[in-house]
């Protein structure tokens, strides 16, 4: 596999992680405000989950992929 394609696939990869992030973090308000009938304790999990997905994985995939000095 050639580095541009590496490099593409990763940028995709971490993309996606940061768009599911805030599509459960979208759901997880729908169910605080009971507009989807879960208990509101998982949608505050979905909200927690979520802000992980878009804040906290990203940074460590890409340093974990990050070009050796």
């Amino acid at each position: 596999m050639s580095d541009d394609k590496r490099a593409r696939d990763r940028w995709a990869t971490i993309s996606i992680v940061r768009l599911v992030g805030v599509a459960m973090v979208l759901a997880g308000a729908l169910v605080v405000r009971q507009i989807i009938e879960w208990p509101k304790e998982a949608g505050y999990a979905l909200i927690v989950v979520g802000l992980i997905d878009v804040y906290l994985v990203p940074q460590i995939l890409a340093r974990k992929w990050r070009t050796p000095k």
